[in-house]
């Protein structure tokens, strides 16, 4: 519809400047191509002969500056058919957007002489153009990502977007290769049916889709809500993506090979390798041999098994034959058919473009009927780079790692996989109790016996519970490690199990989730329950001796002592000074006005003198403030002096509208402490408010567990009265009120 309004104004425009004959107004882009947006650029060429260029001149004055008037976004060039082969030879982009070359009005013969002299020319230089076309959509994949697994994809640039069906177009008219002919049109289509929605919602010219412009999307689209919304366009970005890997890959394989004269006269033949279970490998591809058919029970996971096990990708034809031959697999799985499974999933990387084939093909979903909760599932933590069945897929990926490490690599990596497996709309924050169940009763259907079912039930229920009492809890407390030992079943080779999966889950996640010292305090944990588990005390002796002697110095003369270590991913400081209610917030205030970021934070008190260590964002001594000025602030705030906070003080008064935080107690974290927690926006100042809040009640902290995930400070305090006992519920109460005023309002600062 915009398509055609647009043409007719352009026809009418064209005509009222009364061209001569050897001119023609022609189309590029999505106007050529009759997808028009409501909010599109128009891309027009005024294609002449070169005859006449005063004439051309006069017809290009009267089309550009009426459609610049009208407000049009316009993109234009006025060229002979030589010149638009001379720019199509030389610029890439330019090459490829004007094979969709479209006559709009005028010397028709003349575009289309142009348009296949651009064709010839494109084809006859194909072999040398192909490398820098392949070239291009990597880079625009390493500059825009996957479409199918971003938050807020780009619908034009990114991996399976409209770029990508251009480049799709591109490469068949090389007539080197061919473009999928099924499955890809439809996708499209919806992918450009969201592009209009959100040019109407957003009244801007707007290809990524944004947060904040989803929802009125969804809306326009009669989508249930904005998870719908981005379920289809992760399943069209998907197919669209798929479509330009194959035919990349196709593509690549006609590049210019080293060839032997030969002046003998052969029968070409395909030249493939014969693999077991009538499976053979072509270009680089698994597919079935003549003998063998799709429909047979266990041929589609022993394909992917042999495909991912070499570093090799399914046969499009083949994952097309399997998609719409390939049975259910019958229940129990036989052994045979969860060994061809196993062996997928033990490939590492590998594993990622064969799943992703064969779930494309519908064939996950007919053996594994639950994975259709996760299917496309988008992610609703920021931590999270990928939609909650490619996360899983990567977690299972990560876990390649570690198989040589644990006892049952088989349970790692279907707990891998089903990990997330009841993140289904509605789960909420209780995705592991939900999905616990369902992953059991999905890797009985596979076959697994009673007892390794069951343990990979616990891990999918427990597979955040170490990371979560790793970095919220205190260590020491007895009530941490007896929460690790319960979830592990007081078991070694699970808690072993549960290390990797951990590990494996937080790497797919993103960089953010696991940083040097995430694992340096999840493998801490993990080694102290270990040490319980088999007899052993295994806290860190080296550490203690270490604040026992920076106590002892604080007592001989009263001076606060720092001592700087570097570890994996920090600075970390141990500052020892003379106890005393507020030296935690002033200490973490200090930080701050030198522009000291904390990442952690475990207070310790040894006699009367505290010995607190604070993990910083820096990564070497030399990004510190020298430690004697530090030793002196410290001095000066002992004395009462709080001049040194005035910096972080002024930003905290300042704080005002900050979204609501959460801030609750944790029941049974701990019997001799009062354990909240803390989830708010990050900012520089917060710790120094938060344990303000803290000082004017008087409460005093015993341990704090800071941790900032994607701009979100998740902080658990351990609090207890001044004289070390345990706070009651109605001072539990004062407490956190204290705490959500200081994180909503910074009033902590004022005092």
């Amino acid at each position: 519809m915009v398509t055609d309004t647009v043409e007719a104004a352009l026809v009418e425009l064209y005509g009222q400047t009364a061209p001569a004959s050897g001119m023609a107004l022609a189309a590029v882009g999505s106007l050529a191509r009759r997808e028009l947006g409501p909010r599109s650029d128009i891309d027009l060429v005024l294609l002449h002969d070169g005859r006449d260029r005063s004439a051309v001149n006069t017809v290009a004055e009267g089309l550009w500056y009426p459609l610049w008037d009208s407000g049009v976004r316009l993109d234009h060039s006025v060229r002979t058919p030589a010149e638009c082969a001379d720019v199509a030879g030389r610029e890439l982009s330019a090459g490829v957007g004007l094979l969709d070359l479209r006559v709009i009005a005028g010397d028709q013969e003349l575009v289309a002489g142009a348009r296949t002299a651009l064709l010839s020319a494109w084809r006859s230089n194909a072999r040398k153009r192909l490398p820098e076309l392949l070239e291009s959509l990597d880079d625009r994949l390493g500059s825009h990502g996957d479409a199918a697994y971003l938050l807020e994809p780009d619908l034009k640039e990114a991996r399976g977007g409209f770029r990508d069906m251009v480049m799709l177009r591109a490469l068949a008219a090389t007539w080197l290769t061919d473009r999928p002919h099924q499955g890809v049109r439809e996708p499209y289509e919806r992918l450009l049916d969201v592009r209009d929605a959100l040019h109407v919602t957003s009244g801007r010219s707007l290809d990524r889709l944004l947060a904040a412009e989803s929802a009125d999307v969804a809306k326009l689209l009669e989508f249930p809500d904005t998870d719908a919304l981005h379920r289809e366009v992760t399943l069209a970005a998907r197919r669209i993506g798929h479509a330009v890997d194959v035919t990349g890959r196709a593509a690549r394989q006609v590049l210019p090979q080293r060839r032997v004269l030969s002046f003998a006269r052969k029968e070409r033949r395909p030249v493939y390798t014969q693999a077991p279970h009538g499976l053979i490998i072509h270009l680089g591809e698994v597919g079935l041999d003549r003998t063998t058919s799709a429909a047979e029970p266990l041929i589609g996971l022993r394909a992917g098994a042999l495909a991912a096990s070499r570093g090799l990708v399914l046969s499009p034809v083949t994952a097309a034959n399997l998609g719409t031959q390939a049975p259910p697999i019958g229940t129990p799985w036989p052994a045979e058919a969860r060994e061809a499974l196993l062996e997928l999933l033990s490939t590492g990387t590998n594993v990622v473009p064969v799943w992703e084939a064969l779930d494309l093909a519908g064939c996950i979903s007919r053996w594994i009927p639950a994975w259709d909760l996760i299917s496309a599932q988008p992610q609703h933590n920021p931590v999270h780079q990928h939609t909650v069945d490619r996360h899983s897929v990567q977690t299972v990926a990560e876990a390649q790692r570690h198989l040589p490490q644990v006892e049952r690599p088989d349970l790692l990596l279907l707990a891998c996989l089903f990990h997330d497996i009841g993140k289904v709309p509605g789960a909420g924050v209780n995705h592991s109790e939900v999905g616990a169940p369902i992953a059991r009763q999905a890797v009985t259907a596979m076959g697994l016996f009673d007892e390794d079912a069951a343990v990979v039930e616990r891990l999918v229920h427990h597979h955040l519970t170490l990371a979560e009492l790793a970095t919220r809890r205190d260590h020491d407390d007895p009530a941490t490690q007896n929460a690790l030992v319960d979830a592990v079943d007081g078991r070694l080779e699970i808690l072993n199990l549960l290390r990797r999966l951990t590990e494996a889950d937080a790497r797919a996640a993103g960089p953010a989730a696991w940083s040097p010292w995430r694992a340096q305090l999840i493998n801490a944990l993990a080694d102290r329950v270990e040490g319980l588990l088999v007899g052993e005390d295994r806290r860190e002796r080296f550490a203690e001796l270490s604040d026992i002697g920076l106590a002892r110095s604080v007592q001989l003369d009263g001076r606060p002592r720092i001592k700087v270590d570097i570890r994996p991913g920090g600075v970390q400081l141990m500052i020892a000074a003379r106890d005393r209610l507020g030296l935690f917030s002033e200490t973490a205030g200090l930080l701050a006005s030198h522009a000291v970021s904390v990442r952690s934070a475990v207070l310790r008190t040894i006699d009367d003198v505290a010995v607190n260590t604070w993990r910083v964002d820096k990564q070497v001594a030399a990004d510190l403030p020298d430690t004697a000025v530090l030793v002196k602030d410290l001095q000066r705030l002992e004395q009462g002096d709080i001049t040194v906070l005035n910096r972080v003080r002024r930003r905290e008064s300042r704080v005002n509208g900050a979204p609501e935080p959460y801030v609750a107690p944790i029941p049974d974290a701990s019997e001799s402490a009062l354990v909240i927690e803390v989830r708010t926006g990050d900012r520089s100042g917060l710790l120094y408010a938060l344990g303000q809040s803290l000082t004017r009640e008087k409460l005093s902290i015993r341990s704090a567990h800071i941790s900032t995930l994607a701009g979100q400070a998740i902080d658990t305090f351990y609090l207890t009265e001044a004289d070390g006992s345990r706070p009651s519920h109605e001072r539990g109460q004062v407490a956190t009120r204290a705490l959500a005023e200081a994180a909503a309002t910074g009033v902590g600062s004022t005092t």
